[in-house]
């Protein structure tokens, strides 16, 4: 057998012929930094914010605020990190939130259908949307970047051509499954959270995670090891689609609108929280808690300098320079996982 079909063998059976060192479960300060520095900076913007401005900072409606109005973040983040896993990107989830957000107004408020008929209809096409992108980026062959940005930047389109403008009263049940507040927090942060935390089971512990992290470190070895690789592609971006079209009625929900507009600032900050994310908790690799506590670091950012007076401009210099930054460490971390 050779080594590489010895490594495949290995992976298929989630062993590793790397010797085990009991030192290594000791203390190590720098482990320590590697995974839990993010959150330590967050702690640490907390605590620079709320002494810079203490009455407005650490006040309960803007820790509302921070965890509960911006928690589509976290969800539109854990469906965007699901494709890049395995070696594939989704930019099509924004488009795809605006065109649904837009057809849960028309169809609600204008036609007066049921809510209870119109959210079927929005998962409905976040599954056709999906499967159209694995059809062209996996079995066709053309670069998923490429096909996810073409169809974003159709769905936006589409989102003006149902209605361009602004649509108000959406059904008062699903403004109540996302506004009612439980410990002070809008169910939008439970949402998101339980995401995370469904996420997070199905990565740590079943096979389909294991399978998924071994296809976006090497897709070759892990078709040597009898793992379904296209499948695990095709399918990452039909869950990412999914999740961009309850992200849709989670925004609708909130908001108690729709406006083709509201979703525009919903492509930047997800990819930013997902490739920061990537470098705490399990550093080098994308992962669902690394990727929520980016997310509230990127969001507590941003809403500290907004009541230092610091507004506008601010917000796309602060997701700017996280991505870049975000990008270039999480590299860091992937090349310092390969060599240990």
């Amino acid at each position: 057998m050779t080594i590489q079909g010895e490594v495949a063998l290995n992976l298929k059976n989630g062993e590793s012929k790397q010797p085990r060192n009991h030192s290594a479960s000791r203390l190590d300060p720098g482990e320590v930094a590697s995974r839990y520095g993010l959150l330590i900076a967050w702690l640490a913007l907390v605590l620079i914010f709320s002494i810079a401005s203490p009455e407005i900072f650490l006040s309960k409606a803007n820790f509302a605020n921070i965890f509960g109005s911006q928690a589509i973040l976290v969800v539109m983040t854990m469906g965007m990190i699901v494709p890049l896993i395995v070696g594939e990107f989704d930019l099509s989830m924004t488009g795809l939130m605006s065109c649904c957000l837009m057809i849960i107004g028309v169809l609600n408020v204008q036609y007066g259908w049921p809510i209870g008929w119109v959210i079927p209809l929005v998962v409905l096409l976040g599954l056709a949307v999906g499967l159209i992108n694995a059809f062209i980026a996996v079995r066709i062959g053309v670069d998923s970047l490429v096909v996810t940005l073409g169809m974003g930047t159709l769905l936006t389109g589409a989102s003006y051509g149902i209605s361009g403008l602004s649509i108000i009263g959406i059904s008062p049940v699903l403004t109540e499954l996302a506004r009612t507040k439980v410990f002070g927090i809008q169910m939008a942060f439970y949402y998101g959270l339980l995401l995370t935390i469904v996420w997070w089971y199905i990565q740590r512990f079943t096979p389909l995670g294991r399978n998924m992290l071994f296809t976006g470190a090497s897709r070759e070895v892990a078709r040597l090891s009898g793992i379904d690789v296209d499948r695990l592609r095709a399918g990452s971006l039909v869950v990412s689609s999914l999740i961009g079209a309850v992200a849709a009625i989670i925004l609708a929900g909130v908001l108690g609108s729709a406006d083709p507009n509201a979703a525009n600032g919903y492509l930047l900050p997800p990819f930013a929280a997902a490739f920061l994310g990537a470098t705490a908790i399990t550093p080098g690799r994308f992962n669902p808690w690394g990727a929520f506590i980016a997310v509230y670091f990127l969001i507590t950012g941003i809403v500290g300098l907004q009541i230092l007076g610091l507004s506008g401009w601010i917000e796309q210099v602060f997701y700017g320079g996280a991505l870049v930054v975000a990008v270039t460490l999480s590299r860091l971390a992937a090349n310092r996982l390969r060599k240990n």
